[in-house]
């Protein structure tokens, strides 16, 4: 098993025994520290359904360096929509390789989908404004224990 499928494993059972009361924002998911280039960024995982489907509803602010990772089983077109969730937010569809595929500003408590241009794995929502005042566009490539590297030890994937 390489070092992705045990970091999913763990982060899957140490998730799948905890549960979130309705109307209440999840405080507690696991943490992973990702890169944008320069930039830290100390995200929640959202990696359970349950976890996925609450995402950032209820919160009432987060802070400036701090976003929540979706992470899915499988690539697939990704959509994302703002009920209950009370912050504006912007979000970056993500490939295996960390590249950003799309953004989507969203507005608080729509409806409205706001889904990835090409199949992706992972979604980072972020306070809205966040990826613009960094510079961070599609084709941007973020860096963390989630994603694929496409070099290892000096070679490069075919």
């Amino acid at each position: 098993m390489n070092h992705l499928a045990t970091f999913f494993l763990s982060l899957a059972l140490f998730c799948s025994g905890t549960s979130f009361a309705q109307g209440a924002p999840q405080m507690n998911l696991p943490r992973v520290k990702l890169t944008a280039g320069m930039y830290l960024v100390d995200t929640q995982v959202a990696a359970t359904p349950e976890q996925r489907a609450t995402g950032l509803m209820f919160r009432r602010q987060i802070p400036q360096s701090e976003g929540m990772l979706f992470v899915f089983e499988q690539a697939s077109e990704q959509c994302f929509w703002m009920k209950n969730t009370l912050l504006p937010l912007t979000a970056a569809f993500v490939l295996d390789d960390g590249t950003i595929v799309n953004l989507a500003d969203m507005a608080p408590q729509t409806l409205e989908s706001h889904c990835s241009t090409k199949p992706v794995r992972f979604v980072l929502e972020m306070n809205q404004g966040w990826f613009a005042q960094k510079g961070i566009k599609a084709g941007f490539k973020l860096s963390g224990p989630p994603f694929k590297s496409s070099a290892k030890s000096g070679t490069t994937a075919p």
